[in-house]
């Protein structure tokens, strides 16, 4: 194997993939399904948090290309393709909108050069490239982006990857930092909770197995990502409870996330 398929270690079981067998997808190795069902007997709501960040990701686009009228969105730690990726929401809407995704598994990779097409009127593009190397991403976006405009930056369950907090506030500041004013942030990550200590047992299983590694934080220690912006209403919460479209109780998940806006 040469180029990206040579990267593809299907030896261990990984995140973006048991986050597409939990979701219902078809994009994984038998380690990731064996590790996803042993993460699930330690924690059976698991399924319900994956589905809920997705749906999450679903409402915050169509306010962000509808109600808030933007037209660009970075989409970093994109994971494997599935149903209603980021351009297909917001394509929706604007068909003229312009998404960036960007991640680091060459089997994500693989999958996105293939099935991530956009609209003729729109533009969709992506780039090989970590979270952390802010400056590599910022000018690779800018070549389909204009960063002078607002911007959607899209980071839901990544900021879990970087283990240092400091490191992780930073790299969110650095890429806020180099957007326009009237740029939104999306964010989600998962959480320590005191009424979900199954969550703690299965992040241990996945740290000691499973690659990358994943650091929980607590709900106030995740508002801290939106320091500095507007924070939408009703803030940082549950996913499944930022604004529910369905009627009746939104059942509570350990993964928070919210949207907020650069003054």
């Amino acid at each position: 194997m040469t180029g990206t398929a040579s990267r593809i270690d299907s030896s261990r079981p990984h995140t973006a993939r048991i986050w597409n067998y939990w979701t219902g997808g078809k994009d994984y190795y038998p380690v990731d399904k064996e590790a996803g069902d042993r993460i699930r007997e330690l924690h059976p709501g698991i399924g319900d948090y994956a589905r809920a960040d997705r749906l999450f990701l679903g409402r915050a686009v169509r306010h962000l290309a509808g109600t808030a009228g933007i037209r660009q969105f970075l989409d970093i730690g994109t994971g494997l393709p599935s149903a209603d990726n980021t351009h297909e929401v917001a394509q929706r809407i604007a068909p003229e909108a312009r998404v960036v995704y960007v991640d680091n598994d060459p089997l994500v990779l693989t999958h996105a050069r293939a099935l991530l097409v956009g609209t003729p009127e729109g533009r969709t593009d992506y780039l090989d490239a970590d979270l952390r190397d802010v400056d590599a991403v910022l000018a690779a976006a800018g070549r389909t982006l204009d960063l002078d405009r607002p911007v959607a930056l899209m980071l839901l369950g990544v900021v879990i990857f970087v283990e240092d907090d400091a490191e992780s506030y930073a790299v969110v500041r650095r890429l806020m930092a180099a957007l326009a004013p009237g740029s939104h942030l999306v964010l989600s990550h998962t959480v320590r909770h005191p009424e979900m200590p199954d969550v703690d047992a299965a992040v241990a299983f996945w740290n000691e197995h499973g690659t990358p590694r994943l650091t929980q934080r607590t709900p106030e220690a995740v508002a801290r990502y939106f320091d500095g912006l507007e924070l939408l209403d009703p803030g940082v919460v549950s996913c499944s409870r930022w604004r529910p479209e369905a009627a009746g109780p939104a059942g509570e998940v350990a993964m928070y996330g919210g949207v907020g806006r650069k003054r």
